[in-house]
């Protein structure tokens, strides 16, 4: 079996994966764009593998188009791990129409919760407002709101929310998700469709996107979005940039709903030097790094290998798509 992965993985899993089979044929693709077998350079005609890894090692690199080339020009692919949670490039719908099976990565989870709740927590507490009193010299008592009084709403439950979720949980704060697939959720005190989103809204403190970018999805924070959230509320966008109409949120924003916004995701990457949202002093932006914690690769690694031998085996893939997850 011929499986194509980046050179820059194969010191960290030849060895794993040289003990789950004898007869796999691992080639490497390389900077040069050339792939290679132990080394040595293959012609077009000798690379056609079944399994494909497009690990974080490809994220910014040059040969990451040439992956997805090999992908749609072969015979035999029939599987492909990538390291994206959101698979709404519209590449990934001609994968899967060509019969390749996806699996998304959730090795990035624990990273955007952590960043999730960093900002939360420093959002909701008066940090800002200690900070000031001790510059100035203020012997100042601040009183604050409880976390376990706010209401936070998330907006779908993949591997992202839950484990938003489980660092939610310890502050006793209710966590209302709102999803497709209506069913009971342990880390969730109620789940509800869809369709009751702005209902909901007026009762969140905090309200987090955390779904995927589809037809449905798209602006799903538009201006009845904004016009029903509670004021004061806070909004944390790690989904998509597109989840989102960005001149609704600025209308929201001046009319305080939300009463601040955390967004690592835009509609255009890298956002323009000219863009409102850098300077606007309710917004606290990042480069769409919520998912760069130190933990990620080595969890994408085992990921990666878990869901192989799975392959091997025959057994069910690890966060397996949905062909409505796939492209738009």
């Amino acid at each position: 079996m011929q499986i194509l992965i980046p050179e820059a993985a194969r010191p960290r899993v030849s060895a794993s994966l040289a003990s789950m089979a004898a007869d796999i044929d691992v080639i490497t693709l390389c900077a040069d764009r050339r792939c290679r077998r132990a080394g040595a350079p293959l012609d077009d005609a000798q690379v056609d593998p079944e399994v494909f890894w497009f690990s974080l090692d490809l994220l910014r690199a040059t040969e990451g188009p040439l992956m997805f080339e090999r992908i749609l020009n072969g015979e035999k692919g029939r599987w492909l791990q990538t390291f994206s949670a959101g698979l709404d490039n519209p590449v990934f719908k001609r994968v899967m129409e060509k019969g390749v099976r996806i699996s998304k990565s959730s090795a990035q989870a624990p990273a955007i919760a952590e960043y999730v709740m960093s900002h939360a927590l420093s959002l909701l507490h008066p940090i800002a407002a200690g900070r000031q009193a001790q510059a100035a010299h203020e012997w100042a008592p601040i009183p604050f709101r409880e976390i376990a009084s706010t209401h936070w709403l998330m907006v779908g439950f993949g591997s992202i929310g839950s484990e938003i979720a489980r660092r939610l949980q310890p502050f006793n704060a209710p966590l209302t998700v709102v999803r497709r697939r209506v069913a009971p959720e342990p880390l969730a005190a109620d789940v509800r469709p869809t369709a009751d989103l702005t209902a909901l809204l007026p009762a969140a403190d905090v309200v987090i996107l955390a779904c995927a970018l589809t037809d449905e999805t798209r602006g799903i924070a538009g201006p009845e979005f904004f016009g029903a959230l509670k004021p004061g509320a806070l909004l944390i966008n790690i989904g998509r940039g597109d989840l989102v109409d960005e001149a609704a949120l600025r209308a929201g924003l001046d009319a305080d709903r939300p009463g601040l916004a955390v967004l690592d995701v835009f509609q255009t990457e890298p956002l323009p030097q000219a863009a409102w949202f850098w300077d606007h002093p309710k917004v606290r932006l990042t480069s769409h790094c919520a998912g760069a914690g130190d933990g990620v690769p080595s969890r994408g690694d085992r990921l990666f290998l878990e869901n192989f031998r799975r392959y091997l085996s025959g057994q069910a893939l690890l966060h397996e798509a949905h062909p409505s997850e796939v492209g738009l």
